[in-house]
């Protein structure tokens, strides 16, 4: 068994680490509320967004004028993968997540035959590419917290200059959708090019553009990508500084327990040595009394 004084030390370290653990949680839980409220606001304007740019795909009056972003290739031969993760850890599983998420899908495509090329956000997913799989075409680390169509702007441009120009013939996003505190869900979504709402989605049958379609998608197309990379990298913060809270709770709590259990082995020490002393002077005694 380890010296007391040794346990002492133990005992020391750990309640240093369980107070450093607190503060992140608290700075965690802080920024979780704030992100949380940002995505809660703009998740239902992307979301009708995407209805609308998907309305207007469907629109017979356009079906010998689509807009390049809409147009489907033929032949899918290079993916985009726009890939969202931290720049820290200490987040629990939520790198290691999204990462598995795409290293599966980045398998998938190249089982087909497809080539793969990654924009990564977040500092984590760039060094894990670095590390197993070298074809990054961008990357974007320590964007501000929270990032805004200025910060994102860039990341748009890359993925829909690569797609228009015929680099890639499909984007898709990765990332972390925000459920609620304790679940983060690792999504894989279609970006370019943009899908036609579903038949049985009810429409008008026919709109006015002015002062044509091709000028009013040629506006809103790029206006609308940038909305749903915006609002991908809003989830993942929230997601984020969720699973950060939880981790560091769930540190504070661990070391707070192995603090009660160092405490008891500590006494037991302690015991023992009180034991041992006592131990000695009665033997002591004892061999004084048969001299």
């Amino acid at each position: 068994m380890a010296s007391t004084r040794e346990i002492r030390r133990r005992i020391r370290s750990v309640k240093n680490i369980a107070q450093v653990t607190k503060a992140m949680e608290a700075v965690a839980a802080s920024r979780m509320r704030r992100a949380q409220q940002q995505v809660q606001a703009t998740r239902p304007y992307a979301h009708k967004a995407q209805e609308v740019l998907s309305y207007i795909a469907r629109l017979p009056a356009l079906e010998d004028q689509l807009d390049v972003l809409i147009q489907p290739r033929p032949e899918i031969r290079r993916v985009g993968i726009l890939l969202v993760t931290a720049d820290r850890g200490l987040a629990g599983g939520f790198n290691a997540n999204v990462i598995r998420t795409a290293a599966r899908f980045m398998r998938e495509r190249r089982a087909a035959g497809q080539e793969v090329e990654v924009v990564a956000v977040g500092r984590k997913g760039r060094d894990w590419l670095l590390r197993y799989d070298p074809v990054i075409r961008a990357e974007f680390i320590r964007l501000p917290d929270p990032p805004t169509s200025a910060d994102v702007g860039p990341i748009t441009r890359i993925l829909i200059d690569d797609f228009s120009s015929g680099h890639f013939d499909e984007v898709h996003m990765i990332y972390t959708d925000f459920v609620n505190t304790l679940v983060q869900r690792p999504v894989v979504r279609k970006l370019l090019p943009i899908e036609p709402a579903e038949p049985s989605v009810y429409m008008a049958p026919d709109y006015i553009f002015e002062p044509s379609p091709q000028a009013v998608l040629r506006q809103i197309l790029y206006g609308f990508t940038e909305v749903l990379v915006l609002q991908a990298l809003y989830e993942s913060l929230a997601s984020e500084h969720s699973a950060r809270m939880v981790a560091m709770r769930n540190a504070t709590e661990a070391a707070f327990d192995l603090v009660d259990e160092l405490t008891l082995t500590y006494n037991k020490a302690r015991q023992e040595g009180i034991t041992r002393e006592l131990m000695d002077i009665v033997g002591g005694a004892v061999a004084l009394e048969r001299q």
